[in-house]
């Protein structure tokens, strides 16, 4: 509640998120579910999750943490964009619809800013579309042929994707990608029963367009490795990986290829790819100081950040894993 007797506003800690606007928007390469949060006004923090989730199942933990919810809804307002066919109540996407490349997600993504206006701003993805971000942030940037480093997750991926086409969200698919996002401490066992953030996960699955997710996977499966010219990549970047994350000796790899001044690692204890759910807290305090490099603090004056971006650079935040090699 506002003091009429001062500039300084009490903020409700307990207060959830506002509920966001739902748009849809047309892109070249088909139409993109974006959902709005916060003050058009503000700074632009563009979100985008990883595979089979939308900003709900992929960004809830994260905003549903008073304090990081106040931290960011106060200094941005945040556009939450969804994968082809991620969002809630999609359609199934034909099988004879052409799969989309990286790139093209990538352009999708200039076309959604181009279409609100919007010119520098701030990105969070996690693991594949924490990808996707740093694509769209580094659009010249110079890619090898792709290969795999860890072997096993290619593997995974390619049992997934046949899986995928024949059986639709299958049993052995949902434990694939619950396997992917969390560590096994959430994930339970027969002594221990999966935790409230698994169960909601998997209720989820259980809605997901199978078709859909597939085409999302076939982009990522076909995606160039960018590892080696993320040292060109001149915008900002903090990036979080769980100990127990099945990506993180990738996330420590890219983080060694990127400048060393414009980058920073959190690894979190106990936690698996997808930090925003697991371990939202661990998120705080890091994401404080890395937002204090551009004025940005935490609520306490009733006046209302403007943009402190520069016009020139994306800057780019990418949250729980950056899942760049193939």
């Amino acid at each position: 509640m506002a003091d009429s007797s001062s500039d300084s506003v009490s903020i409700d800690m307990e207060t959830p998120p506002p509920s966001g606007k739902d748009n849809l928007i047309k892109t070249s390469h088909g139409s993109l579910s974006v959902t709005i949060y916060g003050d058009q006004d503000k700074p632009a923090l563009v979100t985008y999750p990883d595979l089979a989730l939308n900003y709900m199942s992929c960004f809830q933990g994260l905003f549903f943490c008073p304090e990081a919810c106040s931290l960011l809804l106060h200094n941005f307002c945040i556009y939450h964009i969804n994968p082809p066919g991620h969002e809630f109540g999609a359609a199934a996407i034909s099988d004879d619809e052409p799969v989309l490349s990286v790139d093209d997600l990538a352009d999708q993504i200039a076309e959604v800013l181009n279409h609100f206006g919007l010119g520098a701003v701030m990105c969070m993805g996690v693991t594949a579309g924490a990808y996707i971000l740093t694509l769209f942030a580094a659009p010249c940037t110079w890619v090898n042929p792709s290969f795999s480093s860890v072997q096993s997750t290619l593997l995974d991926r390619m049992v997934m994707s046949n899986l995928l086409y024949y059986y639709g969200m299958c049993g052995v698919v949902k434990e694939l990608l619950l396997k992917r996002y969390f560590s096994k401490e959430v994930r339970g066992n027969a002594q221990v029963p999966e935790s409230d953030i698994v169960q909601a996960c998997r209720r989820l699955l259980d809605e997901r367009q199978s078709s859909n997710v597939w085409h999302f996977l076939e982009a990522i499966n076909g995606r160039p490795d960018i590892s080696e010219g993320l040292r060109k990549l001149q915008c900002r970047s903090l990036i979080f990986v769980g100990e127990s994350s099945p990506f993180h000796s990738e996330a420590v790899h890219m983080t060694s290829k990127i400048d060393r001044r414009y980058s920073a690692l959190v690894e979190v204890q106990a936690c698996g790819s997808m930090v925003t759910e697991e371990q939202p807290h661990a998120m705080l305090i890091p994401m404080e100081y890395f937002l204090m490099g551009y004025g940005l603090y935490r609520p306490t004056l009733s006046v209302s950040p403007r943009s402190p971006l520069s016009p020139c650079v994306e800057n780019f935040i990418v949250s729980a894993t950056l899942d760049l090699s193939n």
